[in-house]
């Protein structure tokens, strides 16, 4: 069983993740304010079927992983907060894009958006690359099966994900039209992103290594 406090650090870093602008988020606020409401919750639900993929091929994996190679975890545990400290500049850096300005797109299907949304975050680096370097620093033998917890892992990242991207498809508009009467508020959030992504880099790289 996964110690509470590794769980909140986790869902944390989830929390952030799911708040820094990438490929999911851009094309979920585009999409609702393009086409409304419901094809943003439409496309949302597509979405969380590609992290159920995401979290599957993790799960198996880092359990492998933990069985052949139990000091893998101590290499993980960099490449995770190298990660952190990558979305952190992301988030940061000069000429960074805000999640809330959203690209124009044309008008699709149901299927259409479910599908698309499922392909966007299957095909999301970003997505891909939290599961495999973020996971194993919250994963450890002795705590149980690594596949369950993995599992563990993987339901709370998608909850909070699917949370903070239903409020943002079904508020989207608005929240887009505040950021463009407040400009500075853009600038505001993403570096307040960037320091709190930072301090978990931080934070996670100077835990100690993880006994098999």
């Amino acid at each position: 069983m996964i110690p509470t406090n590794d769980l909140l650090l986790f869902a944390a870093a989830a929390l952030f993740m799911a708040l820094t602008p990438g490929p999911n988020m851009i094309y979920l606020v585009s999409r609702s304010i393009c086409q409304g409401r419901k094809a943003g919750v439409i496309s949302l639900f597509g979405v969380v079927s590609g992290f159920l993929v995401h979290m599957f091929a993790a799960a198996i994996g880092l359990t492998a992983v933990f069985l052949a190679v139990p000091l893998a975890y101590e290499l993980l545990k960099w490449a995770g907060a190298a990660y952190l400290m990558w979305m952190a500049w992301q988030a940061v850096k000069p000429g960074a894009r805000s999640l809330f300005e959203p690209a124009q797109l044309a008008e699709d299907s149901p299927r259409r958006l479910f599908l698309m949304g499922f392909v966007t975050n299957l095909l999301n680096p970003k997505i891909a690359v939290f599961y495999l370097s973020v996971f194993p620093q919250f994963v450890s033998p002795e705590n149980g099966s690594v596949f369950r917890q993995s599992i563990t892992l993987g339901v709370t990242q998608i909850g909070v994900s699917f949370s903070i991207n239903l409020l943002i498809a079904l508020f989207a508009a608005s929240i887009a039209a505040w950021f463009a009467e407040n400009p500075r508020w853009i600038a505001v959030q993403r570096y307040v992103m960037g320091f709190v992504l930072a301090g978990l880099a931080v934070r996670l790289a100077l835990e100690p290594r993880r006994g098999a």
